[in-house]
């Protein structure tokens, strides 16, 4: 009865996977926090862009999702922050713009040049959202 001893693999696409969602909207946090774990995930929630900073500045994380719209810095400045070396020297996650503000196009490319990827939340489900970052290498 050896074969019923084999861990099922399948459950976690990405074992280990660290994802900081950056998010000041409780709800939508919630929603995000409960897909992404069920997918496999390990999950940190924070609503505060300073201390969002600090912790993506760790370089712990695989993926960031970063609302635009977060207290005490926004997200443009935590994404420019962590794009720059002489502030975040190291940083191997991958950064994905999560917003629902209708930007200016030059905004937007902007930002979406500084990105990884760029999410419009009104558009996209949080099983959707859990299906994207799982084609995130």
């Amino acid at each position: 009865m050896e074969s019923d001893q084999t861990p099922d693999q399948t459950l976690t696409p990405h074992p280990t996977r660290k994802i900081l969602c950056i998010e000041d909207e409780h709800f939508i946090a919630e929603l995000y926090d409960r897909s992404l774990t069920k997918a496999g995930y390990d999950v940190d929630v924070m609503s505060d862009g300073l201390k969002a900073l600090a912790a993506a500045q760790t370089d712990t994380y695989d993926i960031i999702l970063l609302d635009l719209m977060v207290p005490n810095m926004t997200g443009i400045e935590i994404l420019r922050a962590l794009r720059d070396p002489n502030q975040t020297p190291s940083l191997r996650a991958k950064i994905i713009i999560t917003t629902n503000l209708e930007q200016r196009e030059d905004v937007r490319t902007d930002i979406e040049a500084q990105a990884d990827g760029y999410l419009v939340k009104a558009e996209m489900t949080p099983h959707e959202l859990a299906d994207f970052v799982n084609t995130i290498e």
